[in-house]
C-alpha cells in the first residue's frame, strides 16, 4: 500500500511542479476537502476501513431508566466527531493531512487503535473495540486521483 501511495505522490508531484504556489495550494485544499468528505461519509455509515461495521456500543447497565420517560433510539456513534469542527484538514502547496485535533484527537486515537482508557477521571478502565475512523482504501486512492485530475483541469496545464 505504501508503494501505491509513493507512486501516486511521484505522479502528482511531477504535475504539481508545473503549477504556481497559489494554484498548488488551491488544488491541495480542494483535494483535502474531498478526502475529508469521503472519510465523513464512511464514519456516518459506521464502517471500518475494510468495510466491516463498527462494533456496537457496550449495553447500558441502567435497565430501569427514569419513570415516565420514553426510551429513545440509540444515536449513531461519532456524529459530532465527523463534523468539520473536529475533523480538520491541513494543507500547503506540497502536502495534505486530514485528522482530528485537541481532546477529540485522543478520543479518536483510542477508538482507532482499540486502546484501553479510563471511563472517567477516577473510574474503571475499559478496552474499547477497534473502530477505524480514518484510513486509506483503494476507493480513497481512486477518489484522490480523480479529485486531483478534476481540479487540475481547472488550471489547464
Amino acid at each position: 500500500m505504501s508503494n501505491d501511495l509513493r507512486a501516486l505522490e511521484q505522479w502528482a508531484g511531477a504535475l504539481l511542479s508545473r503549477l504556481q504556489p497559489g494554484e498548488r495550494k488551491a488544488l491541495t485544499r480542494a483535494v483535502a476537502q474531498d478526502l475529508r468528505r469521503s472519510q465523513q461519509q464512511r464514519i456516518a455509515a459506521q464502517l471500518n476501513v475494510d468495510s466491516s461495521p463498527y462494533d456496537p456500543r457496550k449495553a447500558s447497565k441502567n435497565f430501569r431508566g427514569k419513570k415516565g420517560r420514553i426510551k429513545q433510539k440509540k444515536a449513531a456513534m461519532f456524529t459530532k466527531l465527523k463534523t468539520a469542527n473536529y475533523l480538520k484538514t491541513q494543507q500547503d502547496e506540497n502536502q495534505i493531512a486530514v485528522g482530528f485535533v485537541g481532546r477529540v484527537a485522543s478520543i479518536a486515537r483510542v477508538h482507532q487503535y482499540g486502546l484501553t482508557e479510563n471511563i472517567s477521571v477516577h473510574g474503571p478502565e475499559y478496552k474499547y473495540p477497534r473502530r477505524e475512523l480514518l484510513g486509506i482504501t483503494t476507493e480513497v486512492r481512486r477518489l484522490i486521483r480523480d479529485s486531483f485530475i478534476q481540479h487540475l483541469q481547472k488550471f489547464q496545464l
